[in-house]
């Protein structure tokens, strides 16, 4: 039985990745700005990924740049926004990832900062967008996620990279909770910035990848003090790290996923069923919206969420309260926030989020944990007459 339920934090590094990066560990450890023969090996394995990773997106391999990771990536897209437009305004939306967020605060100030707000179903407004492409100041930059990492609401990427192209504004997407799920065909002839995590499809941990758009190839430089990356990133290259993350995207071909997809969201609309079912109370989140398939939000009826975690922890279930970026902070969602919740009721919220390797019986397995939790928490509060802590 699969008990692990945090893929939206990270994923098991794949059988796949783990040969690649073992191999390249071996075999391909040089440097590849190096000028003796092996070391022009292993650039030809790390322009070959390039090139991978380009037809994957459907653009061309000069666009592409390896990063540590979309956190890097964000900060990166943000800092080269800010040098080429200081004084423009630059626009978000109100359930950004914090690296995207904080970098826009850090590099434009806060009031130049445009947070768009989303529905109550968790979706950023394509109305608002179009009103402040045109009738405000034109941003350097718009910046909105492709699918939100703690609702699973996937954002209408494609028509905000439209609105953008048409009023001639970079759009940019952090596509890390995309990328593994769903189909990438589009990303990189919609988006002029997307970055990608290889540790949520996965691939080993510190590596991902930025796509720049060419009318940035000159004057993109995130690190500097190294011809590396064409200039655009100095530092060496983890081969390994890239190979195992290209390896780690082999194994997620677009027409498998998108064959998949029907299969695991009844896997996941029958776990919904069965906890609505079984917990009298629970409320999942935007239970009728576009999510990604591996994805359920939801409040517990009563007692803090903490406790029914270090339960079903002590079950052997691994579940999450959200993003695990700000869960270390102690500060409310302001994903949830956004989204209208109260803050009694975010203090409710548990996220459950599966992998392909999560099957049906996975899914029932832990509605049936929540419900004995439920039962524990309950009779616990009827015999002391007061609520328990965990």
């Amino acid at each position: 039985m699969n008990s692990y339920f945090d893929y939206n934090a990270t994923t098991p590094i794949s059988p796949a990745a783990r040969d690649a990066w073992r191999e390249a560990a071996e075999h391909f450890w040089h440097n590849p700005s190096s000028l003796y023969r092996e070391a022009g090996a292993a650039k030809r394995r790390l322009e070959d990924a390039r090139e991978a990773l380009a037809d994957r997106l459907g653009t061309e391999p000069e666009r592409v740049v390896f990063t540590s990771g979309a956190t890097e990536g964000n900060n990166a897209v943000m800092a080269h926004a800010a040098r080429r437009q200081a004084a423009a305004p630059v626009v978000i939306s109100a359930i950004e990832h914090p690296s995207v967020r904080e970098a826009a605060f850090r590099e434009f100030g806060k009031e130049c900062v445009t947070e768009l707000s989303v529905t109550p179903r968790g979706a950023v407004d394509l109305d608002l967008l179009a009103a402040q492409l045109e009738n405000g100041d034109a941003p350097a930059l718009v910046s909105v996620m492709g699918a939100n990492n703690e609702t699973g609401v996937i954002q209408p990427w494609r028509e905000m990279a439209v609105l953008c192209r048409k009023h001639d504004v970079p759009y940019h997407c952090d596509a890390s909770q995309w990328i593994g799920k769903y189909p990438m065909a589009g990303l990189g002839e919609s988006c002029d910035f997307l970055t990608g995590c290889a540790h949520k499809f996965g691939g080993p941990k510190g590596v991902g990848f930025l796509l720049i758009p060419e009318d940035a190839i000159t004057d993109f430089h995130s690190l500097v003090g190294g011809p590396q990356e064409s200039g655009h990133r100095a530092g060496t290259e983890d081969l390994p790290g890239i190979l195992g993350m290209i390896a780690a995207l082999e194994t997620h071909q677009d027409a498998a996923l998108a064959e998949a997809r029907v299969g695991r969201l009844a896997d996941r609309t029958a776990f919904e069923s069965a906890l609505v079912e079984r917990v009298p109370g629970t409320c999942i989140i935007v239970s009728e919206v576009d999510r990604l398939w591996n994805t359920v939000m939801f409040v517990v009826p009563e007692h803090p969420n903490l406790k029914w975690l270090t339960r079903l922890a002590n079950a052997g279930f691994a579940v999450s309260t959200g993003s695990a970026c700000s869960a270390g902070r102690g500060n409310p969602s302001r994903v949830m926030e956004a989204m209208g919740l109260d803050y009694e009721e975010m203090g409710r919220v548990i996220r459950v989020s599966g992998g392909w390797e999560t099957t049906r019986a996975d899914w029932m397995a832990l509605a049936a944990a929540i419900e004995g939790v439920s039962t524990d928490l309950s009779s616990g509060s009827r015999q002391s007459g007061v609520d328990l802590g965990a």
